[in-house]
Order: structure tokens, then sequence, then C-alpha cells
């Protein structure tokens, strides 16, 4: 089986300039967990997932016991709307970006996901561009799905 098998080819991205604002929007209105973030020729330039804006979103600790939060100016739900104005490269994840290709064995997307504690890669074909992602959750729907067919077929999920 290959991660074209598995993959979903419908992608949601973001640009590394869109808001916040605009990727919650698009989390929310898909309800997924995360996307890509592409520059204008498609190609990944990093990950942003719901659990990097709510480190961005949560107060931050301040002083030996961390009991005491930094409250910036003004009251709360202001600084929320603020941060919700920053832009996605602020909290995107850039570097050592995990990933794989449409014609790898779907066993390397298994390995990464499961040794990175990642919920999603995408998949970038030969010419650097996204062309779909392939999730935890999809691939346990696939293997369950194929689980439940005749015993002669779970065998050739693995080869």
């Amino acid at each position: 089986m290959k991660v074209y098998d598995f993959m979903i080819r419908k992608v949601f991205a973001v640009k590394p300039t869109d808001t916040i604002r605009e990727l919650l929007d698009i989390l929310n209105s898909n309800r997924i967990g995360g996307v890509p973030v592409i520059d204008d020729q498609g190609h990944l330039v990093g990950m942003v997932s719901d659990g990097d804006v709510l480190r961005y979103l949560s107060p931050k600790p301040l002083g030996i016991a961390s009991l005491v939060y930094i409250i910036e100016d003004g009251d709360k739900e202001e600084v929320l709307q603020e941060k919700l104005n920053t832009q996605v490269k602020e909290i995107m994840t850039k570097r050592n970006l995990l990933y794989v290709s449409p014609d790898e064995d779907f066993e390397r997307a298994i390995c990464l996901l499961s040794k990175h504690h990642v919920k999603k890669l995408p998949v970038v074909n030969g010419a650097g561009r996204v062309v779909g992602v392939i999730s935890r959750g999809d691939l346990i729907h696939n293997i369950s799905k194929r689980l439940l067919q005749p015993e002669n077929e779970v065998f050739s999920l693995f080869g």
C-alpha cells in the first residue's frame, strides 16, 4: 500500500501571512486540527495545528513559582483579539518538517506519525508541492476498514 492510497487530496492550507483568526476559521469550519503552510507556488514552508494556537494564546508563566502570569495592556479579551491578528508564520513549525511523498509505502507514514507524535503529515510531490495530507485518523480508518475484510486480504495490507 502506498501513501496515495490513504491520503486526502482535498488539502486545506494557509499562507504564512494569513492570520490566526483566518486559520481558526479554516480549522473550525472544516473540523480539522491542523494544516500545511504553503507559499504562493504551493510549496510546503511549515505546519500549524490547533495545539500551536493554544500554546500561543495561553498565558505565559512568570517567576520562579510560575504562579504569576503576564497580563499585557488591556483586559484578557482585548489581548486575545490582538493575538488573533498575528500572522501564522509567527507560530508555525518551520524546522525539521515531516512529510511523505505519494509513492512512499504507507508504513513510513505510520512510523513518522507514531514516532514523532504528530497528528497529520503533508504529502509532498517531487516538485515540492503539497498534494495531500495523511492523518492518524485516516490511517486508522483505512486499516480498520481493511481488517474487517476477509482474512486473506488482511495479510496483503503490509505487502
